[in-house]
């Protein structure tokens, strides 16, 4: 079995519990250069756009074989699986309303 490579390990936040913050004031900043003009032009914000529709993070419980059905369906549909859950709630709460 493949070790597992996520943050959430023991051997991740073992390896954070120890680790030990340093001030700003102690890097060494010198070898970074400049950003130029035509770099910060070309900047971007990097993460998801701020529209005024966000949606709430929740926590739910799925049966394994469940997930992996949804899973599959959303791959077939080439969206990722969370938009796939969160469009067939919306279409079964307007029924039921």
């Amino acid at each position: 079995m493949a070790s597992k490579r996520f943050a959430s390990s023991a051997h991740a936040k073992r390896a954070v519990g120890s680790a030990r913050p340093i001030p700003d004031s102690k890097i060494d900043f010198s070898e970074i250069p400049e950003s130029t003009e035509a770099e910060l032009k070309r900047a971007r914000r990097v993460g998801r756009p701020r529209t005024g529709n966000a949606k709430q993070l929740i926590a739910i419980r799925i049966s394994p074989r469940l997930l992996a059905l949804l899973r599959r369906l959303a791959a077939k549909q080439s969206k990722p699986y969370q938009t796939l859950i969160h469009e067939l709630l919306e279409k079964a709460a307007r029924r039921a309303a």
